[in-house]
């Protein structure tokens, strides 16, 4: 099964609230024996809200289940040393810290090595470990801005626009799973360990290629067309009488389907619309024609017509609209979890999983904040004594099932 492909792959997690935590979550939901490596207050991601459920921060438990967490305190001596001790055993380290923190903990890539040289050690950061840039602090907007996503969004003359889902952290997160993927691989080839240097940046400026390379093959920047694709029309947003869709009909069979379907033979015969590069030079045009007719019926019964038609098209569907589609019921998504202070949560699982059929699994919730220290230093190696002696000095933290509650909390 997809969901025990990393089975028995060992991963100390010591990142935090985005980036580093999607990319050992997605590794987790790979079957990862994935342990986080928090401070006793907790990283910062379980500060992020509102919304709270319970105290509990929905965004950090949206991207941290299937993992277990350990409260160590790399201020101390004692915490480092216990932390090294545990990576002579593991496979993967994965860090979103500014470059150079972990090194100041005695923590850096070279010194680990020397411990286990098998080690997939991954870095991510806002602009990558070395150049000007690499201690400048970045956080998703930032990079969807310095990047030029954030230049192409929304329509002309309107403010920029960035995407509200953080996508720089997430997109930076797959990759860097991607390329532990290909680590994991080579040290099975017993080539050794390695060190991943994973951009932000780098990943989002990735993200946008097909945009780039109408660049680079034009030297025009981007239009900002609104829900519109640059390079095909009709292939965006329209309003109907109750909402609105989008209509996909730049093929030349599915242009003159729509020109049939809404009675416009004149559209059709247009040169402004001969073609899709004529359509796209005359996207305003064209978009206040098609869009004064869908105004006149609702969406539902576009879609019937057009769908009838083999006409690509989709409401514009809300989040409260999305859960109670027949879309999201078959795709296999939908999900809870029990957790010990927010109660049974409501989520989305992994989305491979649903090419394995009805899954009969259920997740594991994030964890809190020190939850298996105990647990999980004893399977790593350290005594009952030790471990008892960490806590006495404060080294390592075990929770209770209290959880931390915000001040703000709902």
């Amino acid at each position: 099964m997809l969901r025990d492909s990393l089975s028995r792959v060992r991963v100390l997690d010591f990142s935090h609230v985005l980036a580093g935590p999607v990319c050992s979550m997605t590794l987790a939901d790979l079957g990862a024996d994935v342990v986080k490596i928090e401070p006793p207050e907790g990283e910062l991601g379980r500060k992020i809200g509102p919304p709270w459920v319970n105290g509990e921060s929905p965004a950090f438990m949206s991207v941290n289940r299937n993992k277990q967490s350990v409260a160590i305190n790399l201020k101390t001596e004692a915490g480092r040393r216990v932390v090294r001790k545990m990576l002579r055993h593991a496979d993967v380290l994965v860090e979103n810290f500014r470059p150079g923190v972990m090194a100041s903990m005695g923590l850096s890539f070279a010194s680990v090595r020397e411990i286990n040289p098998q080690l997939v050690y991954c870095s991510i950061s806002a602009f990558g470990q070395g150049g000007a840039n690499r201690t400048r602090p970045g956080v998703d907007g930032i990079i969807q801005a310095v990047s030029g996503l954030m230049s192409t969004l929304g329509s002309a003359n309107a403010d920029p626009l960035k995407v509200p889902v953080p996508i720089a952290d997430m997109v930076g997160g797959y990759l860097a799973a991607v390329a532990i993927l290909a680590a994991l691989h080579r040290v099975r080839d017993g080539k050794g360990g390695q060190y991943l240097d994973v951009s932000l940046y780098n990943a989002t400026v990735m993200l946008q290629q097909i945009g780039f390379s109408s660049f680079f093959a034009s030297g025009r920047n981007p239009d900002r067309v609104g829900s519109a694709a640059p390079y095909a029309a009709p292939n965006e947003a329209y309003p109907t009488q109750d909402g609105w869709m989008v209509v996909v009909a730049y093929h030349p069979a599915r242009w003159r389907a729509l020109c049939d379907e809404l009675a416009v033979p004149e559209l059709e015969a247009d040169p402004r619309f001969f073609d899709n590069d004529a359509r796209v030079q005359n996207r305003n045009a064209l978009h206040e024609r098609l869009s004064a007719i869908f105004a006149e019926r609702s969406t539902a019964e576009w879609m019937r017509r057009l769908s009838a038609r083999d006409i690509i098209c989709a409401p514009v569907a809300t989040y409260s609209d999305v859960i109670e589609s027949r879309e999201y019921a078959e795709s296999g998504l939908a999900a809870t979890m029990a957790h010990p202070v927010a109660g049974r949560i409501r989520t989305n699982r992994f989305a491979l999983s649903a090419a394995e059929g009805a899954p009969d699994y259920e997740d594991r919730a994030a964890p809190l904040n020190g939850e298996h220290t105990r647990d999980v230093l004893a399977s790593y190696g350290v005594s009952q004594e030790e471990i008892a002696k960490l806590l006495d000095d404060g080294a390592i933290h075990q929770s209770s099932k209290g959880g931390a509650v915000h001040a703000n909390a709902s």
